[in-house]
């Protein structure tokens, strides 16, 4: 993304913000231990400022959930940490390489009970939100984040129980609004990058054993939810694992191919919360 475009692209990333923190100030950074023990230092520059933040949600782990939910959420290490904070930090990295957006080099993890905090964040991502258990008032803070103009990516999830367990929580935020599957002509998917055609990107852990996936998750979906004027709210990378694709981007046992188009479909996600 080079010359006019980008800089008009840049432009309107500038404006989302200003429109986005003027209202409150933000939390400071902060970090927490990862599920995956996965230690990754802070870059140089990770006290200085930056126009766009890569939000990671934080979110309440299912009671005995089968996919790493015990622990106090609150203080890191379940499920919401998954790919945490390397591939976020990656990620980070790879959107300041190859856009024109000012972004910081750290991630921040969000947690709906702060507060208003949250509408500082115009981009979260959520990992393994088949193990989420939103309260009552965590998703009515997080519907009215979306409907405010909040964008939502659910990633690293797999088959049925996963999907029906996303879902229930899903359903408390947006009881009144249908998942779509997002066609392959969509904006999201050549906004950047052409993506019109895509593979599913595999989960690192169940390449040599299970093909790149869990349990009956095979086949690949890319979903939504919409506003009234056709806005993707939440966008789910369904049977598919974008976060390996960041955190094992330099790992020579993780396929080159899904660690690239990971990579560039995320950036394709956050130019298109930013412009639309």
């Amino acid at each position: 993304m080079t010359g006019g475009r980008g800089r008009r692209l840049g432009a309107a990333i500038l404006l989302g913000l200003g429109l986005s923190t003027m209202l409150y100030a933000q939390l400071p950074f902060r970090e927490y231990p990862g599920m995956e023990r996965d230690s990754f230092g802070r870059p140089a520059d990770w006290q200085e400022p930056g126009e766009f933040v890569v939000g990671r949600l934080m979110y309440p782990p299912r009671s005995g959930d089968r996919m790493f939910g015990g622990g106090n959420w609150e203080q890191g290490g379940t499920s919401w940490t998954v790919d945490y904070p390397r591939g976020d930090r990656t990620f980070a990295n790879l959107l300041e390489r190859l856009t024109v957006i000012d972004v910081r080099s750290v991630e921040q993890p969000v947690n709906l009970n702060d507060g208003d905090d949250v509408f500082n964040w115009p981009f979260l991502m959520v990992g393994m939100p088949g193990s989420w258990d939103l309260t009552d008032a965590q998703a009515l803070k997080l519907r009215e984040y979306l409907l405010r103009g909040g964008f939502l990516m659910a990633d690293s999830f797999f088959g049925t129980y996963e999907w029906e367990a996303f879902m229930e929580s899903m359903r408390r935020v947006f009881p009144d609004r249908p998942v779509v599957e997002l066609p392959n002509d969509h904006a999201l998917f050549d906004v950047v990058y052409d993506f019109s055609e895509r593979k599913q990107i595999r989960n690192w852990r169940t390449l040599d054993c299970c093909g790149g996936f869990r349990d009956d998750g095979s086949e690949p979906h890319w979903r939504g939810i919409l506003d009234d004027d056709g806005r993707i709210m939440v966008a789910m990378s369904f049977n598919n694992d974008m976060g390996d694709s960041w955190q094992h981007a330099d790992d020579p046992s993780y396929p080159q191919e899904d660690s690239y188009m990971g990579l560039r479909l995320g950036v394709n996600y956050v130019v298109y919360t930013m412009t639309h």
